[in-house]
């Protein structure tokens, strides 16, 4: 009767009613309430994983791969998780992957690919050899690579700047590869000298149907960790033609100034020395050859002793072209000297000169022209010198040299194939490079800029038989400190 009486009671109670709250303001509070968290992990975001930050400091090369699921098993993932594992993981990738080698230069590439789920909670064991990196898993090739990653890793972390910094940020989020000294100089080998401004950097990759293009920055060893930004490199149009190939021409190279190419090879003592005691090259002379805009040919022949020649063409300043003559004129006696004869021009090739700016042509003692010079006097230009080795070339002479920011800082323009069937380029290279039908390069740099990065473009145009759905493919096992073999005559 009581609890009867208790429910009565609270019936007979009148509680007030709340007002009903308009739908728009209704609406509005729960767009706060949404967005208000939204804005807050938008203004405050979850740190990021430092895990490829620390493996870059560690890395002679490393490249980053997109998922592709619906393609075939890569042989590094068969080989460093298993086939089973491999398989099953590879039908999960979403992300980028990576590879990369280690800074020592030797031993097999590293995998590394996001932390996969079933080996997080338990479900999968982790392959032999592997070690989390933050929120990556890395397997090495074998116990020794494992310890010593592990052990580089103990080091504490530097601070990434400028484009150190830039090229974490492709291997991060784009198809790409970033490569150090070491590595550099284990794929170029002998040619390493003349590239020193660009033995670091990264570039982002992207095939366009039998091309695989290129784009990014690059830098001396000192200069890697600039703090001054630079602008994104610039693609070029996918659908560019192609640059227009001199007839024969096998190499073609240029530049604004020959420091770029030989800055590695006159800031050693061993070779200013003999420059100076065996044909007199001195301090004038480097400074003058140093700031010369310059372009660089090697062409097929087709008959005679030599595979190939070389040209040199020349753009002295104005008050320069004297002094360059009066140095060509020290040089003949050295040549005679080698046992070398000299000709009139007429005799071997096109004449070219005057009796100020002369012309000179050499032969051995059997009569086979080996060299000479003479300068390209064109209507309208101011005239250069060309340098030959080689039998005296007969084309006409190409286009006058850019100066200044109108030239790049370094061109190249290469048939990798043809060269390499002749045994003039350098066996380290890639396979694919070594095999491709041509190869574009651009630097550029401002003329006065101080930062010494520059920017990179590439061209590769793959032959039908080379792979055209891989990235350019590197070396296995980059061993630098190996001496690169000597390439064939």
């Amino acid at each position: 009767m009581k609890r009867l009486a208790l429910v009565e009671s609270l019936r007979s109670l009148r509680l007030p009613r709340l007002p009903r709250l308009p739908l728009r303001v209704t609406a509005g509070v729960t767009l706060l309430l949404l967005l208000g968290p939204a804005l807050a992990l938008w203004m405050l975001p979850r740190p990021r994983a430092e895990g490829l930050g620390r493996l870059l400091a560690q890395a002679a090369l490393l490249q980053s791969f997109p998922a592709a699921p619906s393609r075939p098993v890569p042989q590094l993932w068969q080989q460093r998780l298993g086939a089973e594992s491999a398989e099953r993981l590879w039908g999960q990738q979403r992300n980028l992957w990576w590879q990369f080698w280690g800074s020592q230069g030797d031993g097999g590439a590293y995998l590394v690919l996001p932390l996969p789920r079933p080996m997080l909670t338990g479900a999968l064991a982790r392959p032999p050899h592997s070690v989390q990196v933050d929120d990556l898993l890395v397997v090495a090739a074998d116990p020794l690579s494992h310890r010593l990653l592990t052990d580089q890793l103990q080091a504490l972390p530097r601070q990434r700047r400028g484009l150190e910094q830039r090229c974490l940020e492709r291997l991060e989020t784009e198809q790409a590869a970033f490569w150090s000294p070491v590595a550099f100089g284990g794929m170029v080998g002998p040619l390493a000298p003349l590239l020193q401004s660009f033995q670091e950097g990264c570039v982002s990759l992207a095939l366009e149907g039998e091309e695989l293009l290129a784009a990014g920055e690059a830098a001396g060893s000192t200069a890697l960790l600039a703090s001054v930004p630079r602008a994104e490199a610039a693609a070029r149009p996918a659908g560019a033609s192609a640059p227009a190939w001199p007839p024969g021409s096998l190499l073609t190279l240029q530049g604004r100034a020959l420091e770029v190419l030989l800055q590695g090879l006159l800031n050693r003592q061993l070779i200013r020395d003999p420059l100076l005691s065996r044909y007199g090259v001195d301090d004038a002379d480097l400074r003058r050859l140093r700031s010369t805009p310059f372009r660089l040919g090697v062409r097929a022949v087709g008959a005679g002793p030599f595979q190939a020649a070389i040209t040199l063409q020349l753009a002295p300043a104005a008050e320069q072209r004297q002094a360059w003559a009066e140095f060509l004129g020290r040089l003949g006696p050295v040549l005679e000297g080698e046992g070398l004869e000299s000709l009139p021009p007429a005799a071997g090739g096109p004449p070219g000169g005057s009796a100020t700016l002369p012309t000179s042509l050499w032969q051995r003692q059997d009569g086979q022209v080996v060299g000479g010079w003479r300068w390209l006097n064109r209507p309208g230009s101011a005239p250069e010198l060309l340098m030959f080795l080689g039998p005296a070339p007969t084309a006409g002479p190409g286009a006058a040299l850019a100066q200044g920011d109108a030239a790049p800082l370094l061109s190249l323009m290469l048939r990798p194939r043809q060269l390499g069937a002749l045994g003039l380029l350098p066996e380290t290279l890639p396979g694919p490079l070594m095999q491709a039908e041509s190869l574009d390069v651009e630097a550029q740099r401002p003329a006065d800029q101080n930062e010494a990065i520059s920017r990179l473009w590439a061209r590769l145009r793959l032959t039908p038989a080379a792979p055209s759905s891989q990235p350019l493919p590197v070396p296995e096992s980059p061993r630098p400190q190996d001496p690169p073999p000597a390439p064939r005559r």
